[in-house]
């Protein structure tokens, strides 16, 4: 297996465990009676998914995960142009194998229905907090503007090394504190069609949404960080 598969194996995995570890843990374990984790340790389920496989594929892939991220490292000069598809097709299929995985275990219990949701992210009706589309619209664009600046940051050459995945799962973590009322948080299109595919029906007609928003917000975020970031003074750059 030359370098290249390697890569794309470990978004397969790693887009696989954040999908299995995030959605698996709202599926499962957010409402469990009495013990259940609520929306602090959705988050935090979220963000401890990206914190591992950082350290455990981040020097294998760069341990994107997500098509957006791919997209607006590609936008900040940090990713080729010719990886962008075939790192996009992994991480989807990696999210669609953790939902029929996270479908077998879930359907294992009496009176499952994936059609109320299945951890699917939704605005109007279908948005936990009842947001409508254009807040959800807004809320993914800005959420995911601020994950590209966080994981450009942390990733300078000029940050403290060894310690960007931290601060990158500790920023995913705040970003679903932020906004799981609004959307149920996405900042991911490959998670976001991972768990639609099975819970079809709104959830892909919506999932549109969660496509283009997260991938504006990660080109904005690549821009202005850019800007603000670049070591020369970038007016005159």
């Amino acid at each position: 297996m030359n370098a290249a598969t390697k890569a794309y194996a470990a978004e397969f995995v790693g887009t696989f465990w954040l999908v299995l570890g995030g959605c698996g843990s709202a599926v499962l374990a957010a409402a469990f009676p009495e013990v259940g984790i609520g929306l602090h340790g959705v988050s935090l389920a979220f963000g401890l998914t990206v914190l591992t496989m950082a350290y455990a594929i981040g020097h294998i892939s760069g341990c994107h995960l997500n098509p957006a991220v791919s997209i607006g490292l590609w936008a900040g000069g940090r990713f080729e142009a010719g990886k962008l598809l075939p790192y996009i097709v992994s991480q989807v299929l990696g999210a669609v194998a953790a939902g029929g995985v996270l479908y077998l275990i879930a359907s294992g219990k009496a009176g499952f229905d994936v059609t109320a949701g299945f951890a699917s992210n939704g605005f109007g009706e279908h948005s936990p907090g009842g947001y409508s589309m254009m807040a959800a619209l807004v809320c993914e664009v800005v959420m995911t503007a601020m994950f590209l600046i966080v994981i450009l940051g942390a990733t300078d050459k000029r940050a403290p090394a060894g310690f960007a995945p931290i601060a990158i799962g500790l920023c995913l973590t705040l970003i679903h504190l932020i906004s799981i009322p609004v959307t149920n948080t996405s900042v991911n299109p490959a998670r976001s069609t991972g768990v639609a595919v099975f819970a079809g029906g709104w959830a892909l007609d919506q999932l549109w949404l969660f496509w283009i928003a997260p991938i504006a917000g990660a080109v904005l975020g690549a821009l202005i960080y850019r800007c603000i970031g670049c070591e020369k003074d970038c007016a005159r750059a």
